[in-house]
């Protein structure tokens, strides 16, 4: 059965070779060497070297972006402020 959310110690030892609680600590490591970043890198490199990169297809997540003052748009702002609270009577 599969689920999402699942604590480390819940994740099956036999699916992925190692205890839950080893991936934890492999995923603390690598973050901490900065694998991920460099990772990133080098499959964007290899991406570009074999004309696979395709820029016009693609998405910015913010998590590896940062849009400085907001960035440039040119689509009005939506408001962040809640609309009138619906009746419930």
């Amino acid at each position: 059965m599969l689920r999402t959310g699942i604590n480390w110690n819940q994740l099956p030892a036999g699916l992925v070779g190692c205890s839950g609680v080893t991936c934890w600590r492999r995923l603390r490591d690598w973050t901490e060497a900065g694998v991920w970043p460099a990772l990133h890198e080098l499959l964007l490199a290899e991406l570009r070297a074999s004309d696979r990169l395709d820029l016009d297809r693609c998405a910015v997540d913010g998590s590896h972006v940062r849009a400085l003052k907001g960035g440039t748009t040119s689509a009005p702002r939506r408001s962040t402020v809640d609309g009138p609270a619906p009746s419930i009577t």
